[in-house]
């Protein structure tokens, strides 16, 4: 049986030339990339790893970005020693677009793989810049992504939870995961950081020398609207966590296929509640 892998991989390069002007195939970065398995998953042939991590992608229309991921990431995942697995959770149809459900969803079906200790959530149009930033978990939740390029490589705002995370197993579950109820742009990211503290937990990050991303452009998402309801939800996160998350999860598979390099999971997540319908009676005479 190999050894176990060194706690600091010897593989790691540290910068990473992180470019966007041409874009190769997924079937050529598969050729680049031998040892990973059909649907995405690899583990070191020398030694055991301790990191068995899922990554998880939120996913819709973004069929243009996810080629620069799937370039960019396994080479890095590979030398930093990781037991992985890389899920693409597709949402199915044209209902409003929910990120952190479609997050919830894939913790849900990676954990009907394999027995993964550890879930790093990414959005498909971020790349890091550093290898040293590694896609794992620690005794805190961790912003992987908090130095983006689109917000000059600086903290958008203090509490900013977003782009990259990951938690541990027990982490992800002691906050119920993340809430089902957000349909649309914003908010999501601030209740899962609410559910962290509530929880008598912090969020870590790595230093800002390796915790840089390059951000993909693009236009607004259709079907990704800002959320009008999510200040409100916000304010509202301490009464809702513990019903609304991991254990209050529902959703139908529409078919699972493992590509290449990743898992691709496409789901019928429901219908958007409208709660806020307003009635015009008219005036009375």
């Amino acid at each position: 049986m190999p050894p176990p892998c060194p706690e600091n991989s010897p593989l790691l390069l540290g910068p990473v030339n992180v470019e966007f002007s041409s874009k190769e195939s997924p079937e050529q970065t598969a050729k680049k990339n031998p040892k990973v398995e059909p649907g995405g998953r690899y583990h070191p042939r020398d030694c055991v790893s301790s990191r068995k991590v899922a990554v998880i992608i939120p996913f819709r229309n973004r069929e243009e970005h996810l080629p620069f991921w799937l370039h960019y990431l396994h080479p890095i995942l590979q030398r930093q020693q990781l037991d992985y697995g890389v899920y693409v959770i597709h949402q199915h149809g044209n209902e409003t677009f929910n990120r952190a459900k479609l997050m919830n969803i894939g913790y849900s079906e990676a954990l009907k793989d394999y027995d993964y200790d550890c879930f790093v959530f990414s959005d498909v149009d971020l790349i890091p810049m550093d290898d040293r930033n590694i896609y794992g978990c620690f005794s805190q939740p961790r912003l992987l992504g908090g130095f983006i390029e689109k917000f000059n490589f600086q903290l958008p705002y203090h509490t900013f939870f977003g782009g990259v995370t990951s938690m541990r197993k027990e982490q992800f579950l002691k906050i119920n995961g993340f809430p089902n109820n957000y349909w649309g742009w914003g908010g999501e990211d601030d209740d899962i950081y609410n559910r962290v503290v509530y929880s008598g937990m912090h969020v870590s990050r790595p230093n800002q020398e390796v915790a840089r991303l390059r951000n993909i452009p693009h236009a607004k998402d259709k079907g990704n609207e800002d959320n009008p309801e999510r200040f409100d939800l916000i304010t509202r996160t301490r009464r809702t966590m513990a019903t609304d998350g991991i254990n209050s999860l529902s959703y139908k598979v529409v078919r699972t296929t493992r590509e290449p390099l990743y898992t691709n999971v496409t789901v019928d997540i429901g219908k958007q509640p409208y709660t806020n319908v307003v009635v015009d009676i008219g005036k009375r005479s």
